[in-house]
């Protein structure tokens, strides 16, 4: 198994703990140092010594989703490899608490900083106080713009090759409940490409219910009994959207508990639970994200980024998504064995 990032220690004023329990099928989350919550960060005086391995700042917008889970990993797995400690900060989907994480890593002389999800839009205080330091910040989904350094993991080119899909086994006409969330700029660009590919098809109506981080498997399931009421089966072609998995494997428990077989189901991200309901005939489709290459890459880049220092031309190195369908997904998973673990 892969090095734990290293635990911040009491010694002057931090002292960060594991904020949550692991989500089913992340065993692995146990090997990483959470922080409560970017206040708790925010509330720290400590300063890195000079003697401490360099810091890379991890800040998730959910720390124990899957996809996060597997980045992080990545991230961890390349800074040991450049003798660098990590710290990830789980800001639950609160920007005020992403802010408040990206400020205290530039307070510590953090190395590098990464933001998870959160759009650049939305940090503009943190990457304030990084510019200051001269501390890079690079994100995963959250785009290019202000002083972001790089960025991989865009929402809008993985959406594309699940919205093509149900829009052809829909065969142009029908109706969608599209599982939404506005925080993260991932999936924002994922529900503006569905829009777009969607708008070229008049008899295809969509209705539309954000969920939260956390909460987003309760809001599925409630979303889509509320959704499914008023769309008995036999009546159209019926699908529901997540701009991720884990919506749409909340609506899996509602569809599975009304034994509704006739509700086709997309996500985005090729989680585990995803992949394994695909194997099992619960889910249509889904995109996998090698987010675990994605982070190992961006924490490797990050060396490129110093080196360049004012010569460095920010840039995205996105990782291509792999549709994952049940008929391909013996194929995929004969492929890549721990995309299932």
């Amino acid at each position: 198994m892969r090095k734990s990032a290293e635990t911040v220690r009491q010694s002057s004023a931090l002292n960060l703990k594991v904020r949550a329990q692991p989500h089913k099928g992340e065993r692995a989350m146990k090997n990483l140092t959470f922080g409560v919550c970017a206040v708790a960060l925010a509330l720290s005086g400590a300063q890195a010594s000079a003697a401490d391995k360099p810091l890379l700042g991890i800040v998730s917008i959910s720390a124990t989703e899957a996809n996060n889970v597997r980045y992080i990993q990545g991230a961890t797995k390349a800074a040991d490899e450049l003798g660098w400690k990590v710290t990830v900060v789980d800001a639950a989907g609160n920007a005020d608490q992403a802010n408040a994480a990206i400020q205290n890593f530039a307070q510590l002389g953090a190395h590098a900083i990464v933001d998870m999800v959160f759009p650049f839009s939305s940090i503009g205080a943190g990457l304030a106080a990084a510019g200051s330091a001269s501390i890079p910040v690079v994100t995963w989904g959250g785009g290019l713009g202000g002083t972001v350094a790089a960025t991989n993991g865009s929402g809008g080119p993985m959406a594309i090759p699940v919205v093509d899909l149900m829009l052809k086994n829909m065969n142009g006409k029908g109706s969608i409940l599209a599982l939404t969330y506005h925080t993260g700029e991932v999936c924002r660009n994922r529900e503006q490409v569905m829009d777009e590919m969607v708008a070229k098809y008049p008899d295809i109506k969509v209705t539309k219910n954000e969920v939260r981080i956390p909460g987003y498997f309760e809001d599925g399931a409630q979303y889509a009994n509320a959704w499914l009421a008023s769309h008995p089966a036999g009546a159209e072609n019926l699908a529901i959207w997540g701009c991720w998995d884990d919506p749409a494997i909340g609506a899996i428990g509602s569809l599975r508990a009304q034994n509704r077989t006739d509700v086709m189901v997309y996500g985005i991200n090729g989680n585990a639970q995803a992949l394994e309901n695909i194997k099992n005939g619960f889910m249509t489709a889904t995109a996998w994200q090698d987010s675990y290459t994605e982070g190992y890459n961006m924490a490797k880049m990050i060396e490129e980024i110093t080196a360049a220092g004012k010569n460095w031309a920010p840039k995205a190195a996105e990782v291509p998504a792999v549709l994952v369908t049940k008929d391909t997904v013996a194929d995929f998973l004969t492929k890549h064995p721990d995309a299932i673990q």
